[in-house]
């Protein structure tokens, strides 16, 4: 089997549809059922289930599909460090993040990579959460990936820079003329829970925090987006803790913790950075504390 029919099932997957990965593929429909066919007969037995509308993988297909992934963009991203090693200063460098870090540090920092860098073309792919994005970047997504620590990660994890965490209620909550607040003060109040919270230890840092002060925190609503948890609490459903900067041009106050609480933001890979992608991390380290945003 080679890489060439590999890349080709991930292509078909990936867009479950034939004609679309042709399409983008460059070659003829008939040419790239008789590369899966191929590669079906050298496996042993069918991988893909080819249905009235789409495909879908077929149980040996879902036991083969993962390694031929992770085969095929091990290539691409040897290929792209390579090029990178070797001086070129064109092609692509895939980043793997999570939506708040999309919105914070990143849009300045791609800024200034494009005006400096004109011919390499950046590749964003966003993730609803940190466990997504570890999954994701394991499979062999993209070059680097930017977010809070990883758990248990095998490969290089070097700290960029730090985000400072507040406290978001509405204009007219008696907390918003605060300079600080203690959670404890918060007890009795419901609050605003995003899958996107930062963990210490595999623990919710709020729940660990709120443990410490004597109480639990009590959800009024749990949100999958860190956006979409901002604007709840904008509205008053809760108290939302976040990363300052993710409150950029929305209307709504935030409030410093007492003590003040900050995570690390750190880039992460499956291998050592090189070319493009080190360069990449040290416009990231250079950027430092993510952007913050007032009351």
């Amino acid at each position: 089997m080679s890489l060439r029919q590999m890349e080709y099932l991930v292509e078909v997957v990936e867009r479950e549809s034939f004609t679309r990965a042709a399409e983008a593929l460059h070659v003829t429909q008939s040419a790239l059922s008789h590369q899966i066919k191929a590669l079906e007969r050298e496996v042993g037995g069918p991988l893909l289930e080819r249905m009235t509308r789409g495909v879908r993988l077929t149980a040996m297909g879902r036991a083969y599909f993962p390694h031929a992934e992770l085969a095929v963009r091990s290539a691409r991203q040897a290929r792209r460090a390579a090029l990178a090693a070797g001086g070129a200063r064109s092609g692509e460098l895939h980043i793997a993040t999570v939506h708040a870090q999309a919105i914070g540090v990143l849009p300045e920092v791609c800024a200034r990579w494009a005006r400096e860098h004109p011919g390499v073309r950046l590749v964003l792919h966003e993730y609803a959460t940190t466990e997504e994005l570890s999954e994701q970047m394991a499979r062999g997504v993209a070059d680097m990936a930017l977010g809070p620590p990883p758990r248990e990660w095998p490969g290089p994890v070097t700290v960029v820079g730090q985000e400072r965490m507040v406290l978001v209620v509405p204009h007219g909550d008696p907390l918003a003329a605060r300079e600080s607040v203690r959670l404890a003060e918060l007890a009795d109040r419901p609050w605003v829970r995003c899958s996107l919270e930062p963990l210490v230890g595999g623990r919710r840092w709020l729940d660990l925090e709120c443990e410490r002060a004597g109480f639990t925190p009590r959800t009024a609503v749990r949100t999958q987006h860190s956006s979409t948890a901002v604007r709840m609490a904008a509205a008053g459903v809760g108290v939302l803790l976040t990363a300052a900067h993710e409150l950029l041009g929305l209307d709504c106050a935030s409030v410093p913790t007492d003590p003040p609480w900050h995570r690390d933001i750190t880039v992460f890979s499956r291998v050592e950075l090189t070319g493009a992608a080190a360069e990449f991390t040290g416009y990231l380290s250079a950027a430092g504390t993510t952007g913050d945003a007032g009351t």
